[in-house]
């Protein structure tokens, strides 16, 4: 693929973006982290495709960024925001899922707020999320926090919010320290519509509250398929040892949704239990179609324990040079 990116001249794939054939998707890749030159010409084409050329265009690259994080077409969902066509933004904005780019802040709070289709306010809240997960883990200036909050807590206030709207602003604000939470996932648990509540269970799980736990832990025997397999993954996301002993007897679900919430969970845990869990699921033969989602969530949890002795290690020098510096 790397080398068909190198060899297909630009102006090649400029004239198969327009073509009516069907798209060769391993060619978009061509556009990831454009020279100048390239993304002038590109933006000039774009504004010559009809609408559903657009959207499939902008679709396969979200598809893309969401498999692959080596590729960068931040500048071309940045660009489509402003789409005349509603589907085209929001692909961008699913496009824009782990950006971190504080500049598109006041863009994406502008089509929560005020863009015409209710499918762009559900794309941009949801965008919304995970600007919230990085300013409350420091990984991003505070300062754009209120505006977030109140525009998320805005959207589910709103007396005629749909249903879609409403799940997409609690599961976004659910991670930020912020008095409402609360009210809102019990609001939302409280109603009789299921979609409101698998919202405030995997909301329960961002707000990392053991406070919750009593409640996941009920639900882990939910009737509902989608409950279940909420609730596990907001056991794994709290990362308490005592729901260990429930998700054992989980593995073996009838809902195969449900079995692979549980491997997740059981490797965010990550304490010995759990690891010895899903090393039963690997020798198990009978869980041959659980075995490839247990080694990758085994690596998941590798990958994240030596990310956290790294940073041990890295604060401890920090703390020592902030010693060294008074």
């Amino acid at each position: 693929m790397s080398e068909e990116k190198n060899e297909l001249p630009f102006a090649e794939i400029l004239q198969m973006l327009q073509s009516e054939e069907s798209l060769n998707v391993a060619h978009l890749y061509r556009l990831s982290d454009m020279e100048q030159a390239d993304r002038d010409a590109f933006m000039a084409l774009w504004r010559q495709l009809q609408a559903p050329r657009r959207r499939m265009i902008v679709q396969h690259l979200a598809d893309i960024m969401e498999e692959n994080f080596e590729v960068e077409f931040g500048p071309i969902f940045t660009h489509c925001l402003a789409d005349e066509d509603d589907q085209v933004r929001v692909a961008a904005l699913e496009g824009l899922w782990d950006s971190t780019d504080t500049r598109l802040v006041s863009r994406i709070l502008h089509l929560l707020s005020e863009d015409d289709s209710e499918a762009v306010q559900v794309a941009a809240a949801r965008a919304l999320a995970h600007f919230v997960l990085m300013i409350e883990w420091g990984q991003l200036p505070p300062r754009h926090k209120p505006d977030i909050v109140t525009a998320l807590l805005a959207g589910w206030d709103r007396p005629d919010a749909p249903i879609a709207l409403k799940r997409a602003a609690l599961e976004a604000v659910a991670a930020a320290d912020h008095p409402r939470v609360s009210e809102l996932i019990r609001d939302a648990y409280g109603s009789r519509r299921l979609e409101l509540q698998v919202s405030a269970i995997y909301a329960m799980g961002l707000t990392a509250d053991p406070a919750w736990i009593a409640t996941i832990n009920e639900e882990l025997e939910s009737p509902y398929d989608e409950i279940r397999a909420e609730a596990a993954r907001a056991a794994g996301n709290i990362g308490r040892s005592d729901t260990v002993e429930r998700l054992r007897q989980m593995v073996d679900d009838p809902e195969p949704e449900v079995q692979f919430a549980v491997i997740e969970a059981l490797a965010q845990i990550g304490s010995d239990e759990a690891s010895e869990i899903l090393n039963e699921i690997l020798e198990d033969e009978e869980a041959a179609h659980l075995h490839e989602a247990v080694e990758e969530a085994m690596a998941e949890m590798s990958f994240f324990q030596m990310s956290d002795f790294t940073l041990l290690d890295f604060d401890g020098d920090d703390d020592d040079d902030e010693d060294d510096d008074m």
